[in-house]
């Protein structure tokens, strides 16, 4: 009888939400912050004032266990776009500027997902998939770019460099001279650090400017900030209005133009028919000291597969649609959005396999829905790290970077990681969300599931540069 009775509960939801996007189709729109860690926005701890942000949790759901593929920026992007693991699709660490790779155009991104169903799509700050013209996203399915290609430091005043003159050989400075681009061409050749104060603002305006201008069809916008990631630098109406320092004021701007988008939407009536995520690419910087966030009560940040480099602060929103107020424990993942959008849009998926499940029943509030993943793999840097489902990390033996004793970074400047080992350890997120103890001698039968899933992910995708069957090639840029 239980089983009858949730049979019909699902079919109920899914018929409710087929009902419901019959007459139209629905706007998406992903705000993708860089660096973000667990607790820096109100909703999820934080101090620092963020109204928008608080009100969006408020009117919508928040996800408390939603992670990303890998704690670092391209791989974890690659993973966005495509609804694979980034190991999947061949993209690990963070592209520079003289990477000859991006993502393989080959891959079906989110947006040519929404072009099949005739939709307007658009990408708006740092994309950190190639920076060749063929791997940019109007070659990826959107129709209007404007932005950094890879991350913000990747630049001659990068701190490696910094106390180099300015006329020094570039060839030692380690990186060119950052470009900003729209479409495929170059706007502006040197990226300054007053243009990158002013990047907040651009890529707000410009995205409230597509939501106008495409406010009668529907469309898909992606956000992809190039704050809270080092350097920092925020406009003058935010500079020193937070009492946090300047990364407080940072995560203030960011907030702003979160406003900015839903106040768009709410005046051009449009809230109702629109899907807005905020979430972010990995957790916290944390070298970086003062101008990092924090993971809050998760262990560790970017760059290490513990939960304070993976898991992300993340809102869902939808009036009338999700349940205001409400929120979501279950584990999810970025890789998730794209088999949940065209299911609501009602497109086709490629015949590529994808990793990324429809989470629909989690995202309008079903009850006792669950999430879709019995064994999800964390790597970095190629090497499997952890295997978890929503309660059970199983975290493999690996040396990994921490800040642990040692004197953090101040005002811009980097402190030094040090090098540890962890052991084999199973960890119980749901008492134990900080990783401190292994309960692997307790649960037996759970440490056993996890390692027969970690051998069946390893005969899949490989581990270190030893890649399994179902890894596919990335792009790479013939000259």
């Amino acid at each position: 009888m239980q089983y009858l009775f949730r049979v019909v509960t699902i079919f109920f939801v899914c018929f409710c939400t087929s009902f419901i996007f019959a007459s139209e189709l629905p706007n998406v729109v992903i705000i993708f912050i860089d660096d973000m860690g667990y607790g820096d926005i109100g909703p999820f701890g934080s101090k620092i004032p963020t109204p928008n942000l608080d009100r969006m949790a408020t009117e919508g759901r928040l996800f408390t266990n939603f992670i990303v593929s890998s704690p670092v920026c391209s791989a974890s992007r690659s993973a966005l776009m495509t609804g694979c693991y980034h190991r999947r699709v061949g993209i690990s660490g963070a592209l520079g500027p003289n990477a000859p790779t991006g993502l393989h155009p080959n891959e079906e991104t989110m947006a040519e997902i929404f072009k099949k169903k005739g939709y307007t799509t658009a990408c708006y700050g740092k994309w950190h998939l190639g920076h060749h013209p063929e791997f940019l996203p109007t070659n990826q399915g959107f129709d209007d770019y404007f932005g950094l290609p890879y991350s913000n430091d990747m630049w001659p005043l990068h701190p490696d460099y910094a106390h180099l003159p300015p006329n020094a050989d570039k060839r030692k400075r380690g990186f060119p001279d950052l470009h900003l681009i729209e479409g495929t061409t170059v706007q502006k050749e040197i990226v300054t650090g007053e243009i990158q104060k002013t990047l907040t603002t651009q890529y707000t305006e410009r995205t409230v400017q597509f939501i106008e201008k495409n406010a009668d069809k529907p469309f898909f916008l992606y956000l992809p900030h190039s704050m809270v990631h080092v350097p920092l630098f925020v406009s003058d109406k935010f500079a020193e209005k937070s009492g946090f320092g300047i990364f407080g004021d940072v995560v203030m701007e960011v907030d702003w133009s979160v406003g900015q988008i839903l106040d768009t939407l709410r005046k051009l009536n449009l809230d109702k028919k629109t899907l807005v995520i905020f979430t972010a690419d990995n957790g916290p910087w944390l070298s970086y000291g003062n101008h990092a966030g924090t993971a809050g009560e998760l262990r560790e940040g970017k760059g290490t597969g513990f939960e304070g480099g993976v898991r992300e602060p993340t809102i869902a929103w939808f009036p009338g649609k999700i349940p205001a107020g409400t929120q979501c424990d279950q584990l999810v993942s970025t890789i998730d959005l794209l088999p949940t959008s065209a299911a609501l849009i009602g497109a086709s998926l490629t015949e590529r396999k994808i990793d990324g499940k429809d989470i629909r029943p989690l995202l309008f509030g079903e009850p006792n829905a669950v999430s879709p993943h019995k064994a999800f793999p964390i790597y970095y840097n190629k090497k499997l790290l952890a295997v978890r489902d929503t309660r059970w990390k199983l975290v493999l033996p690996h040396q990994y970077r921490t800040m642990e004793g040692q004197k953090p970074g101040q005002d811009g400047t980097p402190g030094k990681y040090v090098q540890k080992q962890t052991p084999l350890a199973l960890y119980d997120l749901q008492n134990d969300v900080g990783e401190t103890t292994d309960v692997s001698a307790e649960h037996p039968e759970i440490l056993k599931r996890l390692q027969i899933a970690a051998d069946t992910i390893i005969a899949d995708l490989g581990n270190g540069n030893q890649n399994g069957p179902g890894v596919r090639p990335a792009g790479v840029h013939k000259n």
